[in-house]
């Protein structure tokens, strides 16, 4: 360990402090600093400037400057050159180290939902150096390899439900705004844990696109889906149907309801959402059907087209009535994905328009990894009594997912 002799007198400090005590601290460490640094080089060469001495090693090349940012200010230090080996400090080395966590520290306020612009005017006050939106932005990019790693995982064991959805981002593209679809999909493990599968940008939601999607699902692992929830768009449809064909589809009663009450009258839309909501929580389906029937009786001269929505996909919102009575509620709507497509929209706020689709990949992509590891500590949404339960709803789930398969195809 080098010892360090500071250059300046007593009368040299006071008279800094009686002008200005930031400056004097900032000469203080640039003092010290420059000490430890000169005092290495000296170490390393075995010699003092221009000493001669049998021991020396190498010879010095001269010096270059080197800014350091610290929290008393920017200081300058000069590094000495040796001539055929490189000098390293362990005084930059330990800087690096701080360095690096600034900059991550940096990229956890974006992500934390801090725009760009208040994270350069924090570190400049912490710093005393102003840091440019583009070199937050650039800080960024460090959460590149672990959403990598984290999109390519092996997805292992069983995951009975899945839940998907898409939202839309603005993003700069080619001197234009354009949207982009954030595809995501959730699920519930074996153990009755939450997980996030993948996530994904897409130009829309084409059938491509989402049977793309899907197909990377498969090929990362994911097995055992006994059933997908969603909206009824065609494209999760068709990918279901390509890629997950002995699986049955839930239509997500939210999604469902909303496109029902929306073709009705407003003056009845409050009374059709309740009887509604009484059809949904029905215990079987033969309940079930009776209220529906009553719902098309009493709507269907002042809300034909309602009543037509609700007769054409009844039996598809109605797939987790074949499930343990424990479960049904969770797997009947895709709102546990709404509430993540809430939450990116309220970080992406301070930002607006994404200035390309990696920047928006990497900070949706943070965001829902910190969901996901947060959901680790949560308690189960069943356990191993009520998986045997679902396992042994197999056979029947099938079935009806063969049948919704014709009926797809009939329309």
């Amino acid at each position: 360990m080098a010892q360090v002799n500071l250059t300046l007198s007593q009368e040299e400090i006071l008279d800094l402090l009686q002008k200005d005590q930031s400056k004097a601290f900032q000469e203080l460490l640039r003092s010290s600093l420059q000490s430890i640094v000169d005092r290495e080089s000296d170490e390393i060469l075995q010699a003092k400037p221009y000493e001669r001495s049998g021991k020396r090693t190498d010879r010095r090349n001269g010096r270059r400057e080197r800014p350091i940012f610290t929290k008393v200010g920017t200081i300058i230090l000069e590094v000495p050159r040796h001539r055929d080996q490189p000098f390293h400090s362990l005084v930059f080395d330990r800087y690096q180290r701080c360095e690096t966590a600034l900059m991550v520290t940096m990229a956890e306020m974006v992500v934390a939902g801090v725009s760009t612009r208040k994270v350069s005017r924090v570190m400049e006050a912490l710093c005393g150096k102003s840091f440019s939106k583009s070199s937050v932005s650039k800080a960024c990019e460090m959460l590149d390899e672990e959403i990598v790693k984290f999109k390519n995982r092996p997805l292992k064991g069983n995951y009975p439900f899945v839940l998907v959805d898409a939202t839309y981002f603005k993003v700069r593209e080619e001197g234009r705004v354009t949207s982009k679809a954030l595809f995501i999909a959730m699920a519930m493990n074996e153990q009755g844990i939450e997980e996030i599968l993948d996530f994904g940008i897409y130009p829309e939601e084409s059938r491509a696109n989402w049977n793309h999607f899907f197909i990377q699902l498969k090929q990362r692992g994911v097995k055992g889906v006994r059933m997908v929830t969603s909206d009824a768009h065609e494209g999760i449809l068709y990918a279901m149907k390509e890629q997950f064909p002995d699986t049955p589809w839930q239509r997500c009663h939210y999604h469902f309801t909303k496109n029902i009450v929306e073709k009705a009258p407003k003056s009845y839309q409050l009374g059709l959402r309740a009887d509604l909501r009484a059809m949904f929580n029905a215990p079987d389906l033969a309940m079930a059907t009776k209220k529906m029937n009553q719902i098309a009786q009493n709507y269907r001269d002042v809300a034909e087209g309602a009543v037509a929505c609700l007769e054409e996909g009844f039996l598809d919102a109605m797939t987790n009535l074949l499930l343990p009575q424990k479960i049904r509620t969770y797997v009947r709507t895709s709102n546990h994905v709404e509430r993540l497509n809430r939450e990116l929209k309220r970080r992406s706020n301070v930002i607006g328009i994404f200035p390309n689709q990696g920047s928006l990949l990497r900070l949706m992509g943070a965001i829902l990894i910190q969901e996901h590891e947060s959901w680790s500590s949560h308690s189960r949404r069943f356990y191993q009594p009520t998986y045997r339960e679902i396992e042994a709803c197999e056979e029947k789930l099938k079935e009806l997912a063969h049948d919704q398969q014709r009926l797809l195809k009939s329309r």
